[in-house]
């Protein structure tokens, strides 16, 4: 978790873009998006070959 001590003549609004600048900085919120929602790994497999397979299909097309 990321620590933020306010100085002294600090403004509010300041010491709020230095912590939201930390945050964005260390991944916190791009983390806990992706822990959101639990998928199992076969899931994510099967997601990624099927990415796969439309890629292939697709550049099949073009080159018809």
């Amino acid at each position: 978790m990321p620590e933020i001590r306010i100085s002294e003549g600090e403004s509010f609004e300041s010491m709020l873009r230095r912590f939201t600048k930390r945050v964005q900085q260390e991944g916190i919120l791009s983390e806990s998006r992706r822990r959101q929602h639990f998928e199992p790994p076969t899931n994510l497999r099967k997601k990624k070959a099927a990415g796969k397979r439309r890629k292939s299909l697709k550049a099949q097309r073009k080159n018809m």
